[in-house]
């Protein structure tokens, strides 16, 4: 045992040595609030047992708690939170594989091709908008932001802070694709401003897949510089 004073880090880890509380984390990665009912629908616990354990990731401070009215919400304590739990994805070397079923299969794709990691864009399509920009000089190697990167996202209309508080851009890695994706302030305002021109759409029935929108080919080709397969619709049936 130390002596000195030390980060108690065993129980921090044990609180994420929990599959029903790590599924919960992984289900929070959208940046929403949730409510117990859909944290328990989306882990397959009772809500019950959800609650147990959004008590201890309350107490960890890796969730917060929001209430509205009568109603409790979760969701994660920030970015520091979010990136420990995508950290804690990439470094992981093993993949639980999706059900067998097509429902299932369908939504695993739509996850692999495109998604929302916490606040930015992940999966195939992040990973070639990471590359789209590093070979357009639009982030150095370390990923930072390069002048011409801050001029094409103040073109898109993305108003940049002058000092911000932190990285405007920072490499993520990938827990699919095994290579880094963009992270920071600057994606989280282009992710928002993807949105908000329609280049990018939710999926129907799903909480983090994206996908690319004709305007969003059309508009972001120059810096993709590569055909992205677009998906097939989801089955609108309850989530698996």
């Amino acid at each position: 045992m130390e002596e000195t004073s030390s980060p108690a880090l065993a129980a921090t880890a044990a609180v994420l040595a929990n599959d029903a509380r790590a599924s919960m984390l992984l289900l929070m990665l959208d940046g929403r609030a949730w409510t117990l009912t859909e944290l328990s629908r989306g882990t397959g616990i009772a809500r019950s047992s959800a609650s147990e354990h959004a008590d201890k990731l309350l107490d960890s401070g890796l969730a917060e708690e929001v209430r509205q009215g009568r109603h409790r919400y979760l969701r994660l304590a920030g970015t520091q939170a979010a990136a420990l739990v995508e950290s804690l994805a990439s470094f992981s070397g093993r993949v639980r594989p999706a059900k067998q079923s097509l429902d299932a299969q369908h939504r695993d794709r739509a996850i692999r091709e495109a998604r929302t990691c916490y606040r930015h864009l992940a999966g195939k399509l992040g990973v070639a908008l990471a590359d789209g920009m590093r070979a357009r000089g639009f982030l150095e190697s370390d990923f930072s932001l390069a002048p011409p990167g801050r001029a094409w996202l103040e073109s898109l209309g993305i108003d940049l802070p002058v000092h911000p508080r932190r990285p405007l851009t920072r490499p993520c890695l990938d827990w699919t694709e095994r290579r880094d994706h963009v992270a920071g302030l600057a994606a989280e305002m282009l992710l928002d401003t993807l949105k908000h021109r329609a280049w990018i759409e939710s999926l129907p029935s799903s909480t983090r897949a994206v996908r690319l929108t004709s305007a969003g080919e059309e508009n972001l080709a120059s810096i993709l510089q590569q055909d992205l397969p677009r998906h097939a619709p989801i089955p609108r049936s309850a989530p698996a």
